[in-house]
């Protein structure tokens, strides 16, 4: 009866209750006769009286059982269309649940919504601060959220609602480890990302603290990442990044605490004596809107997302250089499919995206020749010899913005403790290397992996190294002007005559050139006018003397929306090399085939929001919660760069069974491609 009563399409949107509450209330449910023709009622066992069952009823009906028998609080506690007044108007609250000493004072609100609604939280909190109720829950039978009132303004989210005989306290104080997290992750519950959670932040609080948002937002997450390590590590671990009952001041030293473990066992991203500026009551609001987020096992996504507001905020954008989409970079990394035995660098690395889907790649390859199972790369657990190994010898990023650098590190530390070979450098000022690489606050942090990069340098000048990868999204705006800078480069002097100006990007495509040895191919994130305007002919005449262009995709415009629309190109190229005896033979020719191919769906739309494939592939969507998931939950962007898999692991037969979830794309046309050519990485 309840399929007819809110829909058959929507039963499962009922997730939140057992079938045996289900089925307690399909017991109660009789059919009726009104003026208006038969209907569907329920005696309510709060009010006493046969009551329409609608859609909400149900919601109301199964969470007010709950209430009495998970929660045992008495019926009479228990009260329906509660008054709730706002100067001469009166509103009702659904369920409130009352004080054991007083009636009339309201301990709990509960708004309940239909199925799939997910309106009333600002109606519930207006209602939760005219009672002077302590807590409020929201519920549409498929997801809920609790909260406790701290002040008039702020309601700080809990896990849960104590029963009859607790308080508050004993819930805040209840184990919490990282399998309780998995159950209660925000962002998988809500729907909500973590940018949504920064920018909620920034309105409660962080907005008028007077701290620099960027940085304590990073420390918080930059704690709460070590947090979750160590809770993945020890299965009995207490989360400690949560407000446990403690008292502001006190929670404020947990937390304090918590971050200069975070900072002693990953050095490096925070000077040694970072603090947490925020005051004890912005920073108990701010845990609790974080301490129910899970980060390891996330999709990358979220914490590029966030990051990237961040930095827009600061300087990131005006630079004209923005986060490239993980599909993008995932694109790049399948067509210059990586190997163990190759090095690699990002030369504008941004949040680091590129070095870290090259780890991911390789890792992957090793568990499928190792014929292991092919595990969550982003996750906390432990990884083996062989895969830090590669990580900490053959992975390598750069970048001018110092902030960047530090979210660079992070990203790296955290996906494979790679961090040692983020560096702080302005890739094309390589002249003045030399004096910054001098100073003692440059050398504590970055020396460890500038001493690997020197390893591979072919002169004493940092012009030229022997890198077998490069990939760069480096920024399209402005131009280079300073001519000292400008005489080290070929595009520096152009018909014998040195330039007074020259693109950023066009430098970068020489420099990263140099970054490669012979053999070592390369992409490059490029703006579209590079490959047809007919006055940069001659840029394109330097790569084709220089290399083997292998591949030119056309990116979406809305790629890098909202943030700018220029129409961007990927150039895939790979450096000749004459020498037969090379794994990486690419001799010089004079003619050969280039594949070209363009994105036709999209990733995004013209707004700028991702777009997801639907459940059943036939469209899109925005929506994370009606989107086709892989096999750890996270949504699948909407693009044809190449084809999603999960990979299943067969315990009896104890092999790795590939599920292809989406259609082949363009990277797996390149792979056909590029084996028909018996390019050397593809062979």
């Amino acid at each position: 009866m309840i399929e007819q009563i809110i829909g058959k399409s929507q039963t499962h949107s009922l997730k939140l209750f057992s079938q045996d509450e289900i089925d307690w209330l399909e017991g109660r449910i009789f059919k009726r006769q009104t003026k208006r023709g038969e209907e569907f009622a329920v005696k309510c066992f709060v009010r006493e009286k046969e009551i329409k069952l609608t859609p909400e009823e149900v919601v109301r009906q199964l969470y007010a059982h709950r209430l009495v028998e998970d929660y045992d609080y008495p019926v009479s506690r228990l009260a329906f269309e509660f008054p709730v007044y706002f100067g001469r108007e009166t509103k009702r609250a659904d369920i409130v649940v009352r004080d054991k000493n007083d009636l009339n004072v309201p301990y709990i609100v509960v708004e309940v919504k239909k199925p799939k609604a997910k309106d009333g939280r600002e109606q519930l909190k207006s209602y939760t601060h005219a009672t002077g109720a302590s807590m409020a829950v929201w519920t549409n039978g498929e997801s809920i959220t609790y909260h406790q009132r701290k002040n008039p303004n702020f309601f700080e989210d809990i896990p849960n609602i104590p029963r009859d005989s607790e308080t508050l306290a004993d819930i805040l104080n209840t184990p919490f480890t990282m399998d309780d997290l998995f159950k209660v992750d925000k962002l998988t519950q809500t729907g909500k990302s973590l940018k949504d959670l920064v920018l909620e932040m920034e309105d409660e609080v962080l907005a008028n603290a007077g701290v620099d948002v960027f940085e304590e937002v990073f420390k918080l997450i930059f704690a709460k990442l070590y947090d979750e390590k160590i809770g993945t590590a020890d299965k009995s671990y207490n989360l400690e990044f949560r407000n446990s009952g403690q008292s502001d001041i006190e929670l404020k030293a947990k937390i304090e605490k918590l971050f200069k473990k975070a900072c002693d066992e990953w050095p490096g991203v925070f000077p040694d004596d970072a603090r947490i500026a925020l005051t004890p009551p912005h920073l108990s609001i701010c845990v609790a809107s974080l301490e129910t987020v899970k980060l390891f096992n996330s999709n990358l996504d979220v914490v590029d997302d966030a990051f990237e507001y961040l930095m827009n905020k600061s300087s990131k954008g005006e630079k004209g250089q923005y986060f490239t989409p993980r599909y993008v970079i995932d694109m790049c990394v399948r067509m210059l499919n990586p190997k163990p035995s190759e090095t690699m660098i990002d030369t504008a690395a941004g949040s680091s995206g590129f070095p870290v889907h090259t780890i991911f790649h390789v890792w992957r390859e090793m568990q499928l020749a190792a014929n292991k199972p092919v595990s969550h790369l982003f996750t906390a657990a432990p990884k083996g010899h062989e895969e830090t190994d590669y990580v900490r010898k053959k992975v390598f990023a750069i970048d001018f913005d110092e902030k960047t650098v530090r979210v660079a590190r992070t990203l790296n530390l955290i996906a494979g403790d790679g961090h040692t070979n983020v560096l702080h450098l302005n890739t094309l000022d390589f002249g003045r290397w030399d004096a910054v690489t001098k100073e003692q606050d440059w050398i504590d942090t970055y020396n460890e992996g500038y001493k690997k990069l020197r390893k591979l340098e072919r002169d004493a000048t940092h012009t030229y190294f022997e890198f077998d990868i490069v990939m760069a999204n480096p920024p399209f705006a402005g131009e280079i002007k300073e001519g000292q800078l400008l005489s080290r480069y070929d595009f520096g002097n152009k018909d014998g005559k040195p330039q007074r100006s020259v693109g950023r990007d066009i430098l970068f495509i020489e420099r990263n050139i140099n970054f490669l040895g012979a053999g070592g191919r390369m992409a490059i994130v490029l703006p579209q006018g590079r490959f047809n305007n007919a006055t940069d002919q001659y840029i394109r005449r330097f790569i084709a003397e220089r290399c083997r262009i292998l591949a030119v995709i056309g990116l979406d415009g809305n790629t890098f929306k909202p943030h700018t629309g220029t129409k961007t190109s990927v150039l895939f190229v790979q450096k000749w090399q004459n020498d037969k005896n090379q794994p990486n033979y690419n001799p010089k020719r004079d003619d050969y085939p280039i594949f070209f191919a363009t994105q036709r769906k999209e990733g995004k739309n013209s707004r700028g929001d991702k777009l997801y494939w639907t459940k059943d592939k036939s469209g899109t969507t925005t929506d994370p919660k009606l989107a086709l998931l892989d096999q750890y939950g996270h949504p699948i962007i909407y693009h044809d760069l190449f084809a999603t898999y999960d990979y299943i692991w067969d315990k009896d037969n104890k092999t790795n069974r590939l599920e292809q979830l989406t259609p082949d794309g363009i990277a797996e046309a390149f792979a056909q491609f590029a084996a028909k050519e018996k390019l050397s990485f593809f062979r």
